[in-house]
């Protein structure tokens, strides 16, 4: 299987580590807006193409699949342009940046039945990956989850300490990685709300956010995501459940007591982005729908369109 990679910054990176330990996969093409960083990582990770066109990869007949780590204001527009081209697309999260346009992808994956997926890795960290086994052998259910996600990010700069074309948003992008963590392991949402805090006068995005959410089975979720936080950085997850409570650290986990999981054999590796890109290749081998397809996490994106209204909502008191 032949993937292209689109954006090779510090998240694309992330990929073609885990694709190059996925049997049977070659990285076609790598695609930046910067043509010799585009040629520098093709020529790191072995791939024959690079350029900063997506159309050219989209016109290259022995390319199966794309993976976009692209600015989330493209990310909609692209997959469907990978779709209407006749390529599998694993589109990074968020999906979109409205909910018309999330809308519009699920629409054009029916239209065309080609795998499209969406990076919403916590599915896929063997530490939730535990969780949700308990879940679904009936061993544990949710109670409340109580999550806490903090970056210091009062410049405009990547994972990599470097300057960003674009803009990140806590709702869109970061929150979405709980709100479809929370339905996955708890159930649709059915109630949602939201505060934030002052705007950056230059970014002119909120730093701070409190978000609240309640499953159809009860269970509650309390989300508070800062780009203000000075200290450690990262995602915390606490599970308090009916039999147990457990933390969360992206790909390790501890009980209440702060007593090590052994998670081997959860998975086939403790990579959760790896184990993204495997769910990826195997479902379009196996012409089945991933787990985090578009249709799965869409509507995770109908509670963030619903939160964006009400914080527009909110600007019209100030």
């Amino acid at each position: 299987m032949r993937i292209a990679l689109v954006g090779a910054g510090a998240f694309g990176e992330k990929h073609l580590d885990g694709l190059k330990n996925i049997d049977g996969v070659e990285i076609a093409s790598v695609i930046s807006r910067n043509a010799d960083q585009a040629a520098e990582v093709a020529a790191r990770y072995g791939a024959p193409h690079s350029g900063t066109d997506l159309a050219e990869v989209l016109a290259m007949p022995d390319v199966d699949a794309v993976i976009l780590c692209t600015p989330t204001q493209m990310h909609a527009e692209q997959a469907i342009a990978c779709m209407n081209a006749g390529k599998h697309v694993q589109v990074e999260i968020p999906l979109s940046d409205s909910w018309a346009d999330a809308e519009a992808v699920v629409a054009k994956q029916q239209e065309t039945g080609l795998v499209c997926m969406v990076g919403h890795t916590r599915r896929f960290n063997p530490s939730h990956q535990y969780v949700h086994n308990k879940i679904t052998a009936g061993e544990f259910n949710v109670q409340q989850m109580d999550v806490q996600t903090y970056f210091f990010r009062r410049k405009n700069m990547n994972a990599k300490g470097q300057p960003r074309s674009w803009t990140d948003h806590l709702l869109w992008h970061h929150a979405a990685h709980t709100i479809d963590l929370f339905a996955y392991q708890s159930g649709k949402i059915v109630a949602a709300n939201v505060l934030q805090g002052p705007k950056h006068p230059e970014l002119g995005i909120a730093m701070d956010m409190s978000i609240q959410l309640k499953a159809e089975t009860g269970a509650i979720c309390t989300l508070s995501l800062s780009f203000n936080n000075n200290g450690p950085l990262g995602t915390f997850f606490r599970y308090i459940g009916d039999s147990e409570t457990y933390i969360a650290r992206y790909d390790d986990l501890v009980n209440g007591r702060e007593e090590a999981i052994d998670l081997t054999g959860v998975t086939v590796s403790n990579n959760g982005i790896e184990l993204q890109d495997r769910e990826f290749v195997a479902a379009i081998r196996e012409g089945r729908e991933p787990n985090s397809s578009v249709g799965k996490v869409l509507d995770c994106y109908r509670v963030i369109g619903e939160l964006a209204q009400s914080l527009e909502a909110q600007d019209g008191w100030s």
